[in-house]
């Protein structure tokens, strides 16, 4: 068993954590914290007045799980059209199947926190976007 209190990247080695002290503990927009051949969880943190921003991703299904603040979550089959639309708060799970468009916009006062578990792995492994705009110049 390992444990351990710093948040970067221990994927693809037996690995445990206290996930709602980690998510807490993360400022950054997203930290790769465990990335695996199939599987990949991230931390992330989104300011007030801020969002994930649209996005797709065509052959990966995704997992947020709302540890503190308030959203806005939005999902479509197209760009233009996010007609599935639900507020979020605490202990919200939001599933979004692959090939889907979908934004999580910040609604609250303080940051929104939060994890995204990713099937098959969206991001490099020890990924960190430290804000909004690194993770928007260092996409591939």
């Amino acid at each position: 068993m390992f444990f351990s209190n710093n948040l970067y990247d221990y994927g693809a080695n037996p690995f445990i954590t206290n996930l709602k002290r980690d998510v807490c503990a993360n400022s950054n927009f997203r930290t790769a914290r465990w990335t695996g051949s199939h599987l990949q969880l991230t931390l992330m943190c989104i300011p007030n007045g801020s969002e994930i921003g649209l996005e797709i991703h065509p052959d990966t299904d995704q997992f947020l799980y709302i540890e503190s603040g308030i959203g806005l979550a939005m999902m479509g089959k197209q760009k233009d059209c996010l007609d599935y639309q639900c507020s979020v708060s605490s202990q919200s799970a939001i599933f979004i199947p692959a090939g889907t468009w979908h934004n999580l916009k910040n609604m609250g006062n303080c940051d929104l926190k939060l994890f995204s578990v990713y099937a098959p792995p969206q991001h490099p492994f020890g990924t960190v976007h430290r804000c909004k705009p690194d993770a928007e110049d260092l996409e591939y």
